[in-house]
C-alpha cells in the first residue's frame, strides 16, 4: 500500500469507527495544554476548529505524496508560515508542533487494531516530514 493510501485507509476506518474525529483532537490538545481552549473564544461552532483540522489533514496527504511528491510539496512552507502565523496569534511554536501528531494518535487510536503497520509508516513518515522549525526555509 502506498503511503498516501495507507493514511487515507487510516482516515477512512478511524471515521467509520468512531466518527468525526475532531471533538476527540481537540479534547486532546486542550488536555495538553488547558490553556489553548481559550484561543477558540470565536469559535462558537466549530467551524474554526473544523477548518484547522481540514488543513490539516490537507498538510498530512501533501507529506505523504498524494500529490505526487514523497515528502510533500507546498505542505512545508504553508506549515512554516502557519508556524509564524499562529506565534503571531500567541500560540508558542512547541505547541503548533504538537497538533500534527495528536491528529496522528487520534486517528491511530481511533482505528484500533485496525491500524496497520502501512498505517503507521505512513503517519511516521508525514510526522518526520512535517517537522518544520520557526525562521528555517523550507525546501
Amino acid at each position: 500500500m502506498t503511503p498516501p493510501s495507507a493514511l487515507e485507509a487510516s482516515l477512512e476506518l478511524a471515521v467509520a469507527r468512531g466518527g468525526d474525529p475532531q471533538a476527540a483532537i481537540y479534547a486532546r490538545l486542550f488536555a495538553l495544554h488547558p490553556a489553548m481552549e481559550a484561543e477558540f473564544w470565536r469559535d462558537t461552532s466549530g467551524r474554526i476548529r473544523g477548518e484547522m483540522l481540514a488543513r490539516t489533514l490537507e498538510v498530512a496527504l501533501d507529506l505523504a505524496g498524494a500529490h505526487g511528491q514523497p515528502g510533500g510539496s507546498w505542505a512545508p512552507a504553508f506549515l512554516a508560515t502557519e508556524i509564524v502565523t499562529h506565534e503571531a496569534y500567541g500560540i508558542p511554536p512547541a505547541i503548533f508542533a504538537q497538533f500534527l501528531p495528536i491528529v496522528a494518535e487520534v486517528i491511530a487510536e481511533a482505528c484500533g487494531d485496525g491500524f496497520t503497520p502501512d498505517m503507521r509508516a505512513a503517519w511516521d513518515a508525514v510526522l518526520a516530514a512535517g517537522r518544520v522549525q520557526p525562521g528555517v526555509a523550507a525546501d
